[in-house]
């Protein structure tokens, strides 16, 4: 993974810090959160991540025929055959906020409803994110989508890690249990970041001077997915806050 290393990693390395200095996140993992915050922000993320996690297996699609398209039909059939993994992950986000919510109503107040909270429509962060992949695929070089699916790993397997051990020590094992989206991408996309590094180093040996643009679309969705992340943490903490309940 020489060239990875030496062409494309040094221009993703300021979106990747932000995982451990965007003041959202770090909120997120410190001791003293609200277990109802931390709880609240969970269910705003599963149920507002099916619009983002749905289109995957397309993307994944589309960028192995666009690859096949520019004369690169291994790698193109490599993409091609990894899709099959992404299908149906934005049921188990649906499933897990149909789960948590049922154990939010049981012990906290204000009751939610779960299929209003799926039915919310898409912030304008979600709809970044879902256009810069459009996008990239669409344009010249759709490798770039390889790239973002890489540095989402790498927040999943970093962060998302993170997170879930954080959630068992605040909120206990019945609540991280229900978290079937996180705990399979945490286990699963350290494979998945591996193929995608073994496919940005093989179209990095052909055309290296590529590297900027890939690792540019793959910093971008990660710094736009944090943002999202922060979203929800604010809206959390919004609709948790004593003044908005005297309201």
């Amino acid at each position: 993974m020489k060239l990875l290393k030496k062409l494309y990693e040094p221009h993703v390395l300021s979106a990747r810090s932000r995982l451990e200095t965007d003041p959202a996140l770090r909120r997120l993992l410190e001791p003293s959160i609200k277990p109802a915050v931390l709880e609240r922000f969970l269910i705003e993320w599963l149920s507002r991540a099916p619009y983002l996690t749905e289109p995957v297996e397309g993307w994944i699609l589309r960028t192995g025929e666009r690859c096949r398209e520019l004369g690169m039909d291994a790698i193109g059939q490599a993409i091609l055959t990894h899709a099959k993994s992404e299908a149906g992950h934005h049921l188990m986000t649906m499933e897990d906020t149909h789960s948590l919510v049922e154990h939010w109503n049981a012990r906290r107040t204000p009751p939610l409803d779960a299929r209003a909270l799926l039915s919310q429509p898409p912030t304008e962060t979600m709809k970044a994110y879902r256009r810069l992949h459009d996008e990239v695929i669409a344009g010249p070089r759709p490798m770039g989508q390889v790239a973002i699916e890489r540095e989402i790993g790498f927040l999943a397997v970093t962060f998302g890690a993170r997170l879930l051990g954080h959630v068992e020590r605040v909120l206990g094992l019945e609540t991280a249990a229900r978290l079937t989206f996180l705990a399979e991408h945490v286990a699963v996309d350290v494979g998945h970041t591996r193929l995608n590094e073994k496919l940005l180093e093989e179209a990095l040996t052909h055309e290296p001077a590529y590297a900027r643009d890939y690792a540019e679309a793959g910093a971008q969705a990660l710094v736009t997915y944090i943002r999202f992340l922060g979203d929800c943490l604010h809206t959390s903490e919004d609709l948790l806050s004593p003044l908005r309940h005297v309201a």
